[in-house]
């Protein structure tokens, strides 16, 4: 998977407007109504690691994978470490892991997967394995919290859309094209990127993610052995509406003994 390549470089800079700590906040509200207000939690899907920072600075011990070496080396402050190093500074560990396989020395609280980065998993059955994983590697009634962008989000928002923006620091394209018969979103970027002597590097990348229903993660939810807790239709404690964007589901570990 060659996503985050070059858009990594200037990833932080277009993500601006994503309200991070909204939905920090929002995170660690469920975080604390399960009784987590510390210890070992991981960040799936971290990318450049700013929500895997802003529950640092709550009090969570965080462990951030992501697939991107090159948003890992965002994340770590452009240091030069070894795969699994620390960032400088701040204490995370983050690792470079397809989170279809990942792996952790120990258990933790709780997980996290934010910024539809499970919509990345394109066959139901990897899903399953991903939720397995999961179960797997937290406390016995440890939770699991991710999102997902929604099959109305892309039919309806992003599907057939291109989205272009352009700053001195750099400049994408952003294409998109809905399969709705495969449930498949595909985006080609076309990212420029200003270099030290002011010229522009094109890069160029293709992105897929799968839309997923309800009962569709329902299902993969109890097919992994964990057990379906809530979904939320928004950074909100509400059921999800046919024109949900976004959905936050709920997992708890099943299986160990307290």
């Amino acid at each position: 998977m060659d996503a985050y390549t070059g858009f990594a470089q200037v990833y932080d800079l277009f993500m601006d407007n994503v309200p991070y700590a909204e939905w920090c906040g929002y995170l660690a509200g469920i975080l604390r109504e399960y009784g987590i207000e510390d210890g070992l939690v991981l960040d799936l899907g971290c990318g450049t690691g700013t929500l895997t920072r802003m529950l640092a600075s709550r009090g969570y011990d965080m462990i951030g994978i992501d697939i991107s070496e090159e948003m890992l080396e965002a994340a770590r402050g452009g240091s030069s470490r070894e795969e699994g190093g620390k960032g400088a500074g701040d204490g995370i560990l983050y690792i470079r892991q397809d989170m279809r396989e990942f792996e952790l020395y120990g258990t933790v609280r709780a997980i996290v997967c934010a910024c539809d980065s499970l919509n990345y998993i394109m066959e139901y059955e990897d899903l399953v394995q991903v939720l397995k994983l999961a179960n797997n590697y937290l406390d016995p009634g440890g939770v699991f919290v991710f999102d997902l962008n929604t099959p109305y989000k892309y039919r309806e928002i992003l599907g057939e859309q291109t989205i272009a923006e352009n700053r001195e620091e750099g400049s994408f394209i952003w294409e998109n094209y809905y399969d709705e018969a495969q449930q498949v979103n595909q985006y080609d970027l076309t990212v420029f990127v200003r270099e030290p002597d002011g010229r522009y590097r094109k890069f160029e990348e293709t992105h897929f993610q799968r839309a997923y229903g309800l009962e569709t993660v329902k299902k993969a939810i109890g097919e992994a052995g964990m057990e379906f807790v809530a979904v939320y239709g928004g950074c909100n404690r509400e059921a999800p509406k046919p024109d949900s964007e976004r959905v936050y589901f709920i997992a708890r570990e099943r299986g160990k003994a307290l």
